[in-house]
């Protein structure tokens, strides 16, 4: 399976052959946020930065979407749902609710966490097992509710 940046060029260049637009201005962005973080830091990203990357602009479209949504403007708000669609396609699938909550439940067995004064602990051996399979708001919702 090609990695993330090559699927993206391939995308984009699908988009200018089908002339969508919308597809092809998201990719572009994606893409110019990747070139963007490489001449900052004057180096190759590796896949995992690269998804990273895309991670972080659909969680970007995320929060728009909540926040479009709470003062009442709802073509933003549609928008950027469709731009999240694009960039979710990019992204590993993603973990349901259910699925988190059996990693999470592994997770505190192993580490013997009991309150929610250890939940420093638990994250931080929680995370690297769902690192671009979850979202952090997620993982955190399940955490909290296990640790009650």
């Amino acid at each position: 399976m090609a990695d993330t940046k090559e699927r993206l060029q391939a995308g984009l260049k699908e988009s200018m052959i089908n002339k969508d637009s919308l597809r092809r201005d998201v990719i572009r962005g994606l893409l110019s946020a990747v070139k963007q973080v490489e001449i900052d830091g004057r180096k190759e990203l590796n896949d995992d930065d690269v998804t990273t990357i895309v991670q972080k602009e659909a969680k970007k479209r995320r929060e728009s979407i909540d926040e479009a949504t709470k003062v009442g403007r709802s073509e933003i708000a549609d928008q950027e749902k469709l731009e999240l669609a694009i960039i979710e396609s990019f992204l590993p699938v993603q973990l349901s609710r259910d699925e988190v909550k059996v990693i999470v439940e592994e997770t505190i067995a192993q580490t013997g966490v009991t309150s929610a004064k250890e939940i420093g602990k638990l994250m931080g051996a929680l995370m690297p097992k769902v690192k671009g399979l979850a979202d952090g708001k997620l993982v955190n919702e399940v955490v909290r509710e296990l640790l009650k």
